[in-house]
C-alpha cells in the first residue's frame, strides 16, 4: 500500500459531517415469520429515490424532499405501501406477506434462472447498445464538470470526545449533529472542490481535462490534493465489464459476465421523463465476491440506463472499506440520447466492518453540464503537458466560486472551511498532523530550517561485516514542488567501526521539459548482487546490506565509492531520457569474500579492487503513469502502469585509472495485467549482456534473497552470488486472485484471504574470457540450464500480512542452498 494511503487510514482515527435531509428512514424488512428479507427494493412513493436492503434486510434511505410513504417490493411478495409517521423514522419495521403481485412478470426467488428470465432479455439488449448510448454516440464531445469531495468522521460518542487525543481541540465537536435515524454522529473534516472542462475524441480514443479551479479546506495545497483524490476515487463507466474501485476489479451489474455472478429480477415498469423504463433489481449469487446489490432503470427502446443505484455487499473481499454506494443519473437529450448529469459515490472507511466501528465517510459528487458534440480538436490539443501547473487555479476568489459552482454548498459544508482554518492554529492538532505525516512519508519535518530528517525506516540494519548499523539522514524541504533538493546521510557500523556517508543533489533547470541535473557521492557497504537492472542512484537503499533479518551468510559485501553526474529530460509525458557519468571503486568488505581478478594472461598477477569510469544512457517509458507534484521529485499515484527501461553503459579503460573497457546493454519491462474478477497479474522481463572482459565486481549477479521478507525482482531460493552471468534473461509472472478461490470454500470464506501464485525463471551464461580472469575464489556458476522456482502465497492475513511459500524447480542438489523457503511481508492494501 502506498504511504499516502497509510496517511488516510491513520487520519480517519483523528476526526465527520452533518447529513441534512428532510425525510430519513432506517429499518428492517421482514417476512411473516420475522425472517429478514435481503435485497428488497425500497423507494419513496412518487419518486425515483430508492435503495436496496442489505444481506440482513436492513436499509437506510433519505431525501432532501418531504415524503410521507414508502413502497417496499420484493419478488414473490406484493408491493407494500407504508405510511411514515415522522419525517425522521428510526428502527422502522416493514413486514411483507406472500402473495401474487406482479402476475405479468415471472417470479424468481433466491437464485434466479438463467433461462426464461425477462430481466436477462433486457440485459442482453443493453449489451448490444452500450457502445451506441450516451457520449459514445458522438465522434467528439466536451462538457463542464464540477466535483466535490467531502470526508466526515462518523460514530462519535461522548467517551470518544473525552479522549486525551482531542485535548485543546474540543471546540470542533460543536459542529456535531446526532442522527435520529442511525444514532450516529458526524463531524466534518475535509472538503475539496474542483471545476474543469473535459474533452473527448472517440475516434482517436483520447481525452483531456483542463482544471479551471480547485479549492480545499486547508489540509494540503496545490495539485497534490486533487491527484490524491483522483487516485482514491477512480473514474468508472458502468457499461464496462469491470469497475476499478480501490485497487479492486468489481464486476459491473451491466457486465457480459454478470449473469454468472448476479441474480436479476424485472421488478417494475414506470414512465420517467416521458419515457417508459424497466426497473431491474440485481444481487449477488455468492458471498465474498467483488459484486454489488442494487437496481437500475433502463429505457425500453434505446436500452440506455436512466438511473442506477448500487452498493457493495457486506461480505465483499475489501479492506478498510465498510460500505461503497454508487448512484448515477442521466437526462434525455433529443428524445433518444441519454447523457450523465450526476454521479455520486459514498464510501465508509473503517478499520473494522462492525456496525459500531468508527470510521470516515468519503463522499464524491460529480455534476455535468453544457455538453457539446462533434467539434474536432487538433492532435496537439490532446498532447498532455509534461510539467505544467497554473497556480491561479488554486487561488480563485470566493466570488468566483459563488458564481461558478453548479450547486450551492449547504451550511454544514460551509462550516468545514471555517473549522479547519481554526484547527490549523491549534498546537495539539499540529502535533497530531505531524505524527501522521511522519508515519506516512518516513521523514520528520524541521520547518525552522526547511529540512526533513529521515527516512526513519532505514535507521537500523544488521549484516556480517558491519554488525549492527545505524543511519541518519536529512534532506531539504521547502514544499512538495521544490525545484532543487539536497540530501545526505551518514551511517556507522559497530563491528567494522567505520563511518559511511552519501550526499546528492538535483536541480530542475527547465520546468516545462523537466530538465534535471544531478550528482552525488556515496561511500558505503553494499550488496552489489541485489538486483540485475541497475541505476546509479547514489542514495539507493540496499535491502541485502541494511536488512534486520537474514538467513545464511550475508558477508559477500563490497566497499563502494561511487560518484555520479547526470542530466535527464522528459520532452514527452512519461518518456524520460538520461545521460550520465559514474566513477566507482570496488573492493571486498569481508575477509571471507574477494573480488580478485588476474591482470595478465599468464595468471600470475592479481588485483583485489576495481576502479571504473562509465558513461551510461537511459530511456524510461511509463505509459499511463500518474504522478503528484511538479517539483524535482514527484510521487507516483498508485495505479498500475507498464514500465520499459533501457540502459546502455560504456566503460573506458585508462580514463581516470579505469581498469576495463566494455559495453553493457540492459532491458527491463514490467506489465500489469488486470483480468477482471479473476484478479491481477504482473509480468516482468529482464534482459542483459556485457560485451568485453570484466571481473566479478562488474558482472551481472542473479539476485538472491537471503532475508526473511519478500523482495521484488529477486529469487527467493537463491543465495547471494549463487549464479553469476555476463548475459542473462529472466521471466517472472505473479498473479493475485484477490480471494476468488477462497471465497468458494465455506470454512475460509469469512477470513477474506487472498491467494497468490507465481513462477520465476532465469537463463544466463559466462564467457570463457571472463572465467579466465576470475581469481576471486568464487566458482562462476551460470544458469545455462534455466533455473526456475515457483511460489504460492496467502495474502490479507489479519488484513496486513502476506506469507509466501517458494520451491526450487531445479538445481536442488547444490549444498548450502534452500529448496524451500517461507517469506513474509507487511502492507496496507484495500
Amino acid at each position: 500500500m502506498p504511504m499516502k494511503k497509510i496517511y488516510f487510514s491513520l487520519f480517519l482515527i483523528v476526526f465527520n459531517t452533518v447529513l441534512v435531509a428532510q425525510t430519513k428512514v432506517s429499518g428492517i424488512i421482514l417476512d411473516s415469520s420475522k425472517q429478514p428479507i435481503p435485497y428488497a427494493n425500497v423507494v419513496f412513493k412518487g419518486s425515483n429515490t430508492g435503495v436496496v436492503s442489505n444481506e440482513d434486510g436492513r436499509f437506510y434511505i433519505e431525501s432532501p424532499d418531504n415524503y410521507t410513504e414508502l413502497i417496499v417490493s420484493f419478488v414473490g411478495f406484493p408491493d407494500k405501501t407504508v405510511k411514515l409517521p415522522e419525517k425522521v423514522n428510526y428502527d422502522f419495521k416493514v413486514i411483507l406477506t406472500e402473495g401474487n403481485a406482479l402476475k405479468e412478470v415471472k417470479i424468481y426467488a433466491g437464485k434466479t434462472s438463467k433461462k426464461n428470465n425477462p430481466a436477462l432479455d433486457i440485459l442482453r439488449k443493453i449489451w448490444e447498445r452500450r457502445r451506441k448510448n450516451g457520449l459514445k454516440m458522438f465522434k467528439q464531445y466536451e462538457y463542464e464538470k464540477y466535483e466535490k469531495v467531502e470526508f466526515d468522521m462518523n460514530t462519535i460518542d461522548s467517551a470518544f470526545m473525552k479522549k486525551k487525543l482531542f485535548k485543546g481541540m474540543e471546540f470542533v465537536f460543536k459542529n456535531i449533529d446526532t442522527s435520529k435515524v442511525t444514532g450516529k454522529t458526524y463531524l466534518p473534516i475535509f472538503i475539496n472542490e474542483s471545476l474543469s472542462d473535459f474533452y473527448g475524441d472517440n475516434e482517436n480514443k483520447r481525452t483531456r481535462e483542463i482544471l479551471k479551479a480547485n479549492k480545499n479546506s486547508g489540509l494540503g495545497t496545490g495539485d497534490g490534493v486533487n491527484m490524491f483524490i483522483k487516485d482514491l476515487y477512480n473514474d468508472y463507466d458502468i457499461y464496462d465489464n469491470y469497475l476499478q474501485l480501490f485497487d479492486k476489479s468489481f464486476t459491473s451489474p451491466l457486465s457480459r459476465t454478470g449473469i454468472d455472478v448476479y441474480n436479476y429480477v424485472l421488478a417494475d415498469t414506470a414512465v420517467i421523463d416521458n419515457k417508459l423504463c424497466y426497473n431491474i433489481v440485481f444481487y449477488p449469487r455468492r458471498k465474498n465476491e467483488l459484486t454489488f446489490k442494487g437496481d437500475f432503470w433502463v429505457n425500453d427502446t434505446t436500452f440506455a440506463i436512466k438511473k442506477i443505484n448500487m452498493a457493495i455487499t457486506k461480505s465483499a473481499n475489501i479492506n478498510w472499506v465498510k460500505d461503497i454506494y454508487l448512484e448515477q443519473e442521466y437526462e434525455v437529450l433529443n428524445d433518444s440520447v441519454f447523457l450523465p448529469t450526476r454521479d455520486y459515490m459514498m464510501s465508509d472507511f473503517a478499520l473494522r466492518k462492525k456496525e459500531e466501528s468508527k470510521g470516515v465517510y468519503g463522499k464524491r459528487t460529480t455534476l455535468y453540464r453544457n455538453f457539446k458534440f462533434n467539434e474536432k480538436k487538433s492532435d496537439k490539443f490532446y498532447k498532455e503537458e509534461v510539467n505544467y501547473i497554473n497556480n491561479e487555479v488554486y487561488a480563485r476568489s470566493n466570488e468566483y466560486w459563488d458564481e461558478n459552482r453548479f450547486e450551492k454548498l449547504n451550511k454544514d459544508e460551509k462550516k468545514i472551511y471555517a473549522m479547519i482554518d481554526t484547527l490549523k492554529t491549534v498546537k495539539r492538532f499540529k502535533q497530531l498532523y505531524s505524527l501522521v505525516s511522519i508515519l506516512g512519508s518516513g521523514y520528520i519535518e524541521i520547518p525552522k530550517y526547511h529540512l526533513d530528517y529521515g527516512p526513519i525506516f532505514s535507521t537500523i540494519g544488521n549484516n556480517e561485516v558491519e554488525g549492527w548499523r545505524v543511519r541518519a539522514g536529512v534532506r531539504t524541504y521547502f514544499g512538495p514542488n521544490d525545484l532543487w533538493r539536497l540530501q545526505g546521510y551518514t551511517a556507522y557500523g559497530f563491528r567494522d567501526n567505520k563511518v559511511k556517508y552519501g550526499a546528492s543533489g538535483k536541480w530542475m533547470i527547465d520546468k516545462k521539459n523537466r530538465v534535471i541535473i544531478s550528482g552525488g557521492n556515496r561511500r558505503d557497504v553494499e550488496q552489489i548482487g541485489a538486483s540485475l537492472t541497475t541505476t546509479n542512484d547514489v542514495l539507493g537503499r540496499s535491502y541485502a546490506s541494511s536488512g534486520l533479518f537474514t538467513t545464511g551468510s550475508n558477508g559477500k559485501l563490497t566497499n563502494i565509492n561511487l560518484s555520479t553526474l547526470a542530466v535527464e529530460i522528459e520532452p514527452i509525458k512519461n518518456i524520460t531520457f538520461q545521460l550520465g557519468f559514474s566513477y566507482r571503486t570496488l573492493e571486498s568488505a569481508s575477509d571471507t569474500f574477494a573480488l580478485d581478478y588476474y591482470t595478465d594472461a599468464t595468471q600470475t598477477t592479481t588485483k583485489s579492487s576495481v576502479t571504473q569510469s562509465e558513461v551510461n544512457a537511459q530511456i524510461e517509458v511509463t505509459p499511463k503513469k500518474k504522478t503528484i507534484g511538479y517539483g524535482v521529485e514527484r510521487r507516483d499515484i498508485d495505479s498500475p502502469y507498464s514500465r520499459i527501461f533501457v540502459n546502455y553503459s560504456q566503460g573506458f579503460k585508462g580514463f581516470i585509472n579505469s581498469d576495463f573497457s566494455y559495453q553493457k546493454l540492459q532491458l527491463y519491462y514490467k506489465q500489469p495485467i488486470i483480468i477482471g474478477a479473476v484478479g491481477r497479474s504482473n509480468l516482468t522481463v529482464e534482459l542483459g549482456k556485457t560485451f568485453g572482459e570484466v571481473p566479478l565486481g562488474l558482472m551481472s549477479v542473479v539476485p538472491g534473497n537471503q532475508t526473511l521478507f519478500i523482495i521484488d525482482n529477486t529469487f527467493s531460493n537463491l543465495n547471494f552470488y549463487e549464479f553469476v552471468t555476463d548475459q542473462y534473461a529472466t521471466l517472472k509472472w505473479e498473479h493475485n486472485f484477490q480471494g476468488k478461490i477462497f471465497a468458494r470454500i465455506p470454512g475460509l470464506r469469512k477470513l477474506n484471504l487472498r491467494e497468490i501464485v507465481g513462477v520465476k525463471g532465469v537463463y544466463g551464461t559466462v564467457s570463457d574470457e571472463n572465467r579466465l580472469i576470475n581469481a576471486s575464489g568464487l566458482i562462476y556458476q551460470a544458469p545455462e540450464k534455466p533455473y526456475w522456482e515457483y511460489n504460492a502465497g496467502i495474502g490479507n492475513i489479519f488484513k496486513v500480512f502476506r506469507l509466501d511459500f517458494a520451491w526450487r524447480g531445479n538445481y536442488r542438489d547444490i549444498p548450502g542452498t534452500n529448496n524451500f523457503t517461507i517469506k513474509g511481508s507487511f502492507g496496507f492494501y484495500f
